[in-house]
């Protein structure tokens, strides 16, 4: 069946469209492309970089995945070694006021300190910036589609969190939202 241009507008127009055509024929193709395309794009995209970035690294603490594993409690070893999330909320460390130090959970490294804590209400520990500029390293992360600065210890690699630039505009403007799990609390070192 011949289809002049006039009725396919009308054909297309109500759905109609003789399948025999080859206008139908690349109207499909163009449909099956228009989904493929995002669909790859988004498999492509979110393809982390920030692991692929620090396992080239040479960190001064490098151990076996297995040995990580035997070391760290479950929830250590997702978040500082798969570059997982906690729950937000859920990390007895957000409520700490005292004096101290923050200190990496894989390997002790000094991260930050209760002086530099903020309550950012996101829920995770937040601060304005690291206890020094050696103590982290920073990488890029595009997991969940969008690329983020993600911060991790410079000592053994541990992911950390991510950086935002939504902290407070007095002191560095810098929010580092990280992981309770990803540290443990020495009181009375700040």
């Amino acid at each position: 069946m011949k289809v002049h241009h006039s009725q396919f507008r009308y054909l297309a127009g109500t759905g109609q469209v003789p399948q025999e055509s080859m206008i139908y024929k690349i109207f499909i193709s163009m449909k099956r492309l228009f989904l493929i395309l995002p669909l790859s794009l988004l498999l492509f995209s979110c393809n982390g970089n920030a692991q692929k970035d620090k396992n080239q690294e040479d960190f001064e603490i490098q151990k076996s995945d297995a040995e990580w594993k035997e070391e760290l409690t479950d929830a250590q070893y997702r978040v500082l070694r798969k570059a997982e999330t906690e729950r937000a909320f859920s990390s007895p460390l957000n409520d700490i006021e005292e004096p101290g130090v923050f200190v990496c959970a894989a390997c002790g490294n000094e991260l930050y300190k209760t002086e530099n804590k903020f309550n950012s209400g996101t829920g995770w520990p937040s601060f304005d910036r690291p206890i020094n500029e050696k103590a982290v390293g920073m990488g890029s992360d595009t997991k969940i589609g969008y690329q983020r600065d993600e911060v991790h210890c410079a000592k053994c690699g541990g992911h950390l969190g991510h950086v935002f630039d939504d902290g407070p505009k007095k002191t560095t403007g810098k929010r580092h939202c990280v992981n309770g799990d990803a540290m443990e609390f020495i009181p009375g070192q700040d």
